[in-house]
């Protein structure tokens, strides 16, 4: 690897790479596999059928997951070591890429055969060793915080995808909420990975175990980490400032897991590593210029393929969703992109692609907004490791990584979540079913938001009468750390905004894309009438019920709250009492309970400010 440099020659390093597996693995394989083939006596998998298990050492008479990663579905059998073949029980869920999971335990010692089938023929083997008893891992502490053992090469994406899919994976009818991350990844039945390292480092009766506390722009690079961490994968991340009014930031310094270790053994070395992440790592790191090779993410293609789970959404006021799964369009229902996000509370909720939700604007000179993905690293000339350079990403060089694409840069709005919507629903979707799920979708950010203005009357009790949270000047109420961070909700309730004129104004956009809709041979504007009277027939019947000071409920309708909709533009001030931030009316029987108010000097600046929510439009920094 010595001697080559950036650009182009790293994609061909990182594909050569891409030759090293996991010890298990035994002959090493070109990157191109085939996807299909007639398996041969070396037993072995492929890029496009790749076969993992959890935890990396497994031990007789203790379960261990088996993921099968690739294209279409599949069946799992494991033969023992003497002879009996065994069909799995699986779990199926749709790409890209597609996986399907099981569960296994072995009665006994020695090399296990698994075998993926697809219509009776074999497609990808493994042979999974299993030890009559648990060796200890080693709690040295290395040259490095972890070594990269691994390349970036595509069956890692693919199972990174995956791993995403199943960490945040449940109905499309129900909530999905963990505070705070490691809720989710403490869950074995969601974290393929749980105890993979066999240090006992995901089990919450251990002391010593990983805790994941991720806000918002945290969210992404944690996870990605973590994966790295446990699998042996090389990680990176920039120091980068939060841009300026004329131009989005830039990064600078760029950090390792290559870097010289910190802590006094394994765990407290990735830890302290983690830690230097959480505190380097803000909102700027994902608006950073479409066209900037000096960064963490660069930017895709609007396709499919590309926007696959572990791709981030980074808007241009520094909120950043992580893509967790896409549900195709069927017959009777509307097609889903779904994401999640973390709040400042450490809160984790899964939202759907809409645009109340996923906020877009190419006009913003402080943001390079977007879906992006992780920027692929390989090792320079000096054996370092480097980010790679836009040009080189994706293609021929490069086949594990979506292309980079500027594409986003020169769309407009309208156009991108046009584009999106074709996407989603590529057979078009009926107009009244498209205004049923944006009415769910704006529903969902109600009901969320239940829970964050509940966080922060919990947070008003705990701290006592009289304890005024500061309100910081001008932008950085959007950006800024504390207690004002963890229960204001200026950019939430911004986005609630937009949501409620995207709901409101859904008829004319039937008049202005009918390309996105199938209208049944009728005109659009008739069409749009039609909608407009289902509006005001289902407004009234749908809302939310939040709990007033008193401890009494009230409900409130997505009528009440269109209503409402300038008093919302000064609700997000966690002094004030929990009726007000529900934009009740001073003086009206719903508001009787408030006993808190914020000071004026707060009031001042809310009312100086509002012209930016009542345009829904983040001012610059």
């Amino acid at each position: 690897m010595r001697g080559l440099r950036s650009g182009a020659a790293l994609a061909a390093v990182l594909v050569a790479l891409s030759a090293g597996h996991v010890a298990a693995r035994g002959k090493k394989k070109a990157a191109a596999a085939p996807a299909t083939r007639e398996l041969d006596g070396s037993c072995s998998d492929s890029d496009g059928t790749a076969l993992w298990w959890s935890p990396a050492a497994p031990v007789i008479g203790q379960p261990f997951k088996i993921m099968a990663v690739g294209d279409g579905a599949a069946d799992l059998t494991v033969t023992a070591p003497h002879g009996d073949e065994k069909a799995l029980s699986t779990v199926r869920r749709d790409g890209p890429p597609t996986s399907v999971s099981a569960e296994y335990t072995a009665t006994r010692a020695g090399a296990h055969q698994l075998v993926w089938r697809r219509g009776g023929k074999p497609i990808a083997c493994r042979k999974i060793p299993v030890a009559a008893k648990p060796v200890a891992p080693s709690t040295s502490v290395g040259a490095n915080v972890w070594a990269s053992a691994h390349a970036w090469d595509r069956r890692y994406e693919n199972l990174y995808s995956a791993w995403i899919a199943t960490l945040f994976d449940a109905p499309i009818d129900q909530s999905l909420d963990f505070r705070p991350l490691h809720q989710a990844l403490r869950d074995p039945a969601r974290n393929f990975l749980y105890g993979y390292l066999g240090r006992r480092e995901d089990d919450p009766k251990n002391k010593a175990a990983i805790a994941a506390t991720p806000d918002c722009a945290d969210l992404p690079y944690f996870l990605r980490a973590y994966f790295s961490w446990k699998l042996g994968l090389p990680f990176g991340f920039r120091d980068c400032d939060r841009g300026t009014e004329s131009r989005p930031p830039r990064c600078t310094t760029f950090y390792s897991n290559d870097d010289a270790p910190t802590g006094k053994d394994a765990m407290a070395v990735v830890k302290s590593f983690f830690r230097q992440l959480a505190n380097r790592v803000q909102s700027g790191s994902a608006r950073t210029g479409l066209d900037d090779d000096a960064t963490d993410y660069y930017p895709v293609p609007l396709e499919r393929a590309a926007l696959r789970p572990g791709t981030i959404y980074a808007d241009p006021y520094g909120h950043v969703m992580v893509v967790v799964k896409w549900v195709d369009q069927t017959a009777d229902k509307g097609g889903l992109l779904l994401a999640v996000d973390g709040q400042p509370d450490t809160s984790i909720g899964r939202k759907r692609f809409w645009e109340g939700t996923f906020l877009f604007a190419n006009d913003v000179k402080s943001a390079g907004p977007g879906f992006k993905a992780f920027r692929p690293l390989a090792r320079g000339a000096d054996g370092k490791l480097e980010p790679i350079a836009n040009a080189a990403i994706g293609g021929k060089a490069d086949p594990a990584h979506a292309k980079y694409s500027d594409e986003q840069k020169k769309v407009s709005a309208d156009s991108f979540y046009a584009r999106m919507g074709k996407l989603i629903n590529p057979s078009g979707l009926d107009a009244e079913k498209a205004y049923r799920e944006t009415l769910d979708a704006l529903v969902e950010q109600l009901t969320v938001r239940v829970g964050s203005v509940d966080n922060g009357e919990k947070y008003q009790k705990e701290k006592g009468a009289g304890q005024t949270i500061p309100m910081p000047d001008g932008a950085k109420i959007f950006e800024t750390t504390g207690p004002w961070e963890d229960y204001a909700t200026p950019s939430r309730d911004m986005r609630l905004l937009i949501a409620m004129n995207v709901l409101a104004s859904l008829p004319e956009r039937i008049v202005k894309h009918p390309e996105l809709y199938n209208l049944g041979g009728k005109k659009p504007e008739a069409v749009r009438d039609v909608i407009a009277k289902l509006h005001a027939s289902l407004i009234g019947t749908r809302g939310i019920t939040y709990t007033r000071s008193d401890g009494t409920p009230w409900k409130l309708t997505v009528a009440d709250m269109l209503a409402r909709r300038a008093a919302m533009e000064i609700a997000y001030n966690p002094n004030d009492c929990v009726e007000l931030r529900w934009g009740a009316a001073e003086g009206s029987p719903e508001a009787a309970p408030c006993k808190r108010h914020l000071p004026p000097e707060q009031k001042t600046k809310m009312g100086e400010y509002r012209a930016w929510f009542h345009d829904a439009r983040r001012p610059s920094r």
